[in-house]
């Protein structure tokens, strides 16, 4: 094989890996595309070790991948943990909530994308006051006020 074939080739398994969610076979494109340079200054090397070279570099790269970059690019935000965070957060009555209808507390910053909410309160509250999101009930808060 010449040094374009294992170039096309390692450009097929990369442009392959856009249709695949596995990221798997991107390390086995990256492989051939550096068979492919090796050929470029060595282009008399026997096919045996084209594809050894090709197998020992594959593996390199997937076992450097799931070892050592994988691990690296973790989620550590707390992104998941967002309606856990929003507890606590103070917000001013804008509408008190009456008979069967919820209030709507204003935050100065937007909770879980919203700065407005309805919420409902045990406690007699009046507008103006400030609440606390005590929990989460579906997209309505339970608030409370604090002495």
């Amino acid at each position: 094989m010449l040094y374009w074939h294992w170039l096309a080739l390692g450009m097929a398994l990369l442009l392959a890996e856009l249709f695949l969610a596995s990221f798997f076979v991107f390390w086995f494109g990256l492989g051939a595309l550096a068979v492919g340079g090796v050929l470029w200054f060595a282009p008399g090397l026997d096919i045996t070790w084209q594809l050894l070279g090709w197998t020992v570099s594959s593996g390199l790269l997937t076992f450097a991948w799931f070892r050592y970059l994988r691990p690296l690019m973790k989620d550590r935000t707390q992104a998941g943990n967002a309606r856990a965070a929003a507890i606590g957060e103070a917000g001013r009555v804008l509408r008190a909530p009456h008979g069967d209808k919820r209030g709507v507390v204003r935050f100065t910053t937007p909770l879980l994308g919203d700065d407005e909410w309805e919420f409902i309160c045990t406690t007699p509250v009046a507008t103006g006051d400030r609440v606390y999101v005590k929990e989460f009930s579906g997209n309505t808060l339970i608030v409370e006020t604090r002495d």
